[in-house]
């Protein structure tokens, strides 16, 4: 009985020393400091843009550690990865990879990296002012150029497919194709670098599927960002599937969209009642003038608008609303309507209220 617990006992203390052993080796030769008894001074320095396997690669030929690739994978594990700064370092050898880390993460330079952040409803005009009034970029003329003509970014299939077919009309042709969310880009990126990180999510946020659904339903994928922009501009994300059914009602019928956002974009005022020279804007994006979809989209819109565009609401399209009205603009709330009288007059009730929110905007008519 005794001499099967003395067995058991003595392999767990040889796999312990082992597991020690190997540890203690694993330490000194990977993960210890470079020299525990050097605390010279040792000068390094980061320059914006250079990636962490550089970094990494750096510290070990200064001999500040001892293994760039340990190092690299560690700051990954432990989350500094993306977090180190541009900038000149005092450090020595006998500071811990953790130690290390964290100081070329605390400010001593600038940041290799900053997030920027692309709002569903942002038209290519607000990102680009966005990005100037952030410091990111010194001006938004490159930007909108670059997102007018598209061409340099004719690689992407979807681009490749805008620049073919109705290119000319569209205010941008990358309008609708730069993907809403928020980015890590390098503090050096240019404009160009920007809108490609964009574009890079377009395919994620339309994915083959989603693309496979448009096509049962007869839509493009450029028709169903389009569309998807619009209902993005109209509503709160609780009717988006309520105004896509409306949408879609008048379409099958042929009757005009008559969408107030086409004409904010054709005429860059966002006026909620109207003017006659709105209505009458000569432009391929005024809904009122011009019947079917506008040529491309007038914002980025969200995964939720997509996916409204491609599923209206199928009790509005079955009872076929051809007709909303804002209520009270602060509220965003919408007002549905299946026929033309029934609409006049919620407009009735509902307008006085769009030229009082109009007039404090010094928007009059």
């Amino acid at each position: 009985m005794l001499r099967p617990l003395l067995v058991g006992f003595t392999a767990l203390v040889v796999t312990i020393g082992l597991g020690y052993t190997a540890w203690n080796r694993l330490y000194a030769e990977y993960l210890a400091p470079a020299d525990e008894a050097d605390t010279s001074p040792v000068a390094f320095s980061v320059t914006s843009g250079q990636s962490l396997s550089r970094v990494a690669n750096n510290l070990e030929s200064a001999g500040l550690i001892r293994s760039g690739t340990v190092f690299k994978y560690y700051c990954d594990f432990a989350g500094f990865g993306q977090k180190i700064q541009a900038g000149d370092y005092e450090l020595n050898r006998a500071m811990t990879m953790n130690d290390i880390a964290d100081r070329l993460t605390q400010g001593d330079g600038s940041p290799l990296v900053r997030n920027i952040t692309l709002i569903p409803g942002w038209s290519v005009e607000d990102f680009a002012a966005y990005l100037k009034d952030e410091g990111v970029i010194a001006s938004t003329d490159t930007f909108l150029r670059l997102c007018r003509e598209g061409t340099a970014f004719s690689d992407f299939y979807y681009v490749a497919d805008v620049l073919g077919s109705n290119a000319g009309q569209r205010k941008y042709a990358l309008e609708g194709y730069l993907a809403a969310n928020t980015y890590e880009v390098y503090v050096t990126a240019t404009e160009e670098d920007i809108i490609r990180r964009l574009l890079s999510q377009t395919e994620r946020l339309f994915p083959a599927d989603m693309q496979d659904a448009a096509a049962s339903i007869g839509l493009t994928m450029n028709e169903t960002l389009t569309l998807a922009s619009l209902i993005e501009k109209e509503a709160k994300t609780s009717d988006f599937a309520k105004v896509s059914a409306v949408f879609h009602n008048r379409l099958k019928a042929g009757m005009p969209l008559e969408s107030d956002v086409t004409v904010h974009y054709a005429t860059g005022i966002r006026r909620m009642s109207l003017t006659a020279d709105d209505l009458n804007t000569d432009s391929p994006y005024n809904t009122y003038r011009v019947k079917g979809l506008p040529p491309g989209p007038i914002c980025s819109p969200s995964g939720d608008a997509i996916a409204a565009a491609l599923n209206p609401d199928p009790l509005y399209v079955a009872e076929n609303y051809l007709y909303f009205c804002a209520k009270e603009p602060e509220s965003g709330e919408l007002y549905f309507s299946r026929t033309l009288s029934e609409h006049q007059r919620a407009v009735e009730i509902y307008a006085p209220l769009w030229r009082i929110w109009d007039e404090k905007r010094g928007l009059k008519e």
